[in-house]
């Protein structure tokens, strides 16, 4: 069990329980991340933590929670700090969750950016290889969107299926037929 006084590792993020999947967004600072887990809040799924996540390994899954004195709150930027539960109820809300993808938001010109999605990049989380995304950030973007669709993709993955995969093999029997 994960305590504040633990040798948890502490990563600026937050951290969302979307659909089952633990999705925990990185970035720096002002790029999003809030705001993302709020839109996702008020789509049905789960607050974890935001701002500071604690993490530690537990039987060989990274869990993720929030530091017990600022549990349950997300700072807006031009709003304040917001109590979810107090505003969503309390199944808006959960205590920790596994950290299943990570899900890096970077400003649209920063870096390569994946479009095909075969392969997935990994980052390490609490000793253990988590599949990661970079996900450009602009305005008009629904990132909190995108997000639920990567946690949606990424379970899909984790069940043997994978979109990517499914058009790349029927694109390379096209080709093979056509003698390409």
């Amino acid at each position: 069990m994960i305590e504040a006084d633990s040798s948890a590792e502490r990563i600026h993020g937050s951290l969302v329980d979307v659909g089952g999947v633990g999705v925990l967004l990185l970035g720096r600072s002002g790029i999003g991340k809030s705001e993302a887990a709020l839109e996702l809040v008020m789509r049905g799924h789960r607050l974890v933590a935001d701002d500071v996540v604690l993490i530690a390994e537990e039987d060989g899954t990274p869990v993720g929670r929030s530091h017990q004195l600022v549990r349950h709150y997300l700072e807006l930027r031009g709003i304040g700090i917001v109590h979810v539960p107090s505003l969503f109820g309390e199944a808006a809300v959960a205590e920790r969750a596994p950290i299943d993808l990570v899900v890096q938001l970077t400003g649209w010109s920063e870096g390569e950016v994946d479009r095909v999605g075969l392969e997935r990049r990994k980052r390490s989380i609490a000793g253990r290889e988590i599949a990661c995304l970079m996900l450009p950030v602009a305005p008009g973007r629904n990132i909190a969107s995108l997000v639920e669709v990567a946690a949606r993709d990424h379970a899909l993955r984790q069940s043997g299926r994978s979109g990517a995969a499914e058009l790349d093999a029927r694109v390379r029997e096209m080709l093979k037929q056509s003698g390409t």
